[in-house]
């Protein structure tokens, strides 16, 4: 009897030690998870986290980036991994990180319209609401599932979306459903060794889905903005390298960076666990090279 008495003691001391754990976890998820905004959509509550720079003048229009997190993260990490923020100080436009859906947080990236692409269009409708945005000036980009969402936009909101960047994208929606209105330009980073949205495609170690061969996908992907001819090798850095389609449809030019040994993370930011997500590269700052692309294209009329 003792020894079954000392057995219930160590499991109830398990028990409340993995409700603890569990608490502790939920309160620090629930303090990192902050947002400052919420609207609804397709009936239900969508959260955001919107940033307006001390710079921004209510009399001159402002771009708008939209900033769309991976699979398990949540808006402000990634403001954190992406440093939009002091971009936005520098420059003057508005970035909003709005919030996915379920446990882990997510995007619905991989099938048809979904009611992600609604709130996103029902979040810029919002903003242009509250503050002056240009809307051709309009930008979208993410990392991972977020990245992926960021492609599906330009397929199912070109009337609305100037361009789009990815990091680490996972392009899970197929190509030959992408039918946008007008062609999209599109910006891509991602890592040769990225352990969870494998390089050449395949399977990863954390999810048993077909990811695409990216640089092959790419190629595609540029196919459908019709652009010409061989791309242009952009000059190397150190372990980056890169492509760049032109000749598009409407200017809609496509580039791509290579970064060897990188990653899956945003490089030039912080980086997530290495034993998660491999090496950060810090020989390019994604955001710069994404704000970069997107000053060079306006939607056209």
């Amino acid at each position: 009897m003792k020894i079954f008495r000392l057995f219930g003691k160590i499991l109830l001391g398990l028990l409340a030690l993995a409700l603890a754990l569990f608490l502790f976890v939920a309160i620090s998820l629930k303090i990192q998870n902050v947002t400052n905004g919420e609207i609804v959509s397709s009936g239900q509550v969508r959260k955001f986290l919107v940033y307006v720079p001390p710079s921004y003048d209510p009399a001159r229009p402002a771009p708008l980036v939209i900033s769309i997190h991976g699979y398990a993260e949540w808006p402000a990490h990634q403001r954190d991994q992406s440093n939009w923020n002091e971009l936005a100080d520098e420059h003057g436009f508005i970035v909003v990180y709005p919030a996915g859906t379920g446990f882990p947080a997510r995007w619905r990236a991989s099938g048809a319209k979904s009611v992600d692409v609604a709130f996103i269009s029902d979040l810029i409708d919002h903003l242009q609401g509250v503050y002056n945005i240009d809307p051709t000036r309009i930008y979208a980009n993410g990392l991972s599932n977020g990245g992926g969402m960021s492609y599906v936009l330009g397929c199912q909101l070109s009337e609305r979306i100037a361009a789009i960047g990815s990091v680490s994208g996972a392009y899970l929606f197929p190509l030959e459903e992408c039918n946008p209105a007008s062609p999209v330009p599109m910006l891509a980073l991602h890592g040769t060794v990225d352990p969870i949205v494998p390089y050449e495609g395949g399977y990863s170690d954390y999810f048993k889905v077909t990811f695409p061969d990216v640089p092959a996908w790419i190629e595609r992907r540029a196919a459908k903005n019709n652009c010409a001819g061989t791309p242009e090798t952009l000059p190397p850095s150190g372990s980056i390298s890169g492509v760049r389609y032109t000749g598009c449809a409407e200017d809609a030019e496509v580039v791509f960076y290579t970064i060897a040994g990188g990653g899956h993370s945003w490089p030039g930011g912080p980086g997530l666990p290495e034993w998660i997500a491999g090496t950060t590269s810090q020989e390019i700052d994604a955001t710069a090279v994404l704000w970069g692309f997107f000053k060079r294209h306006t939607l056209r009329p």
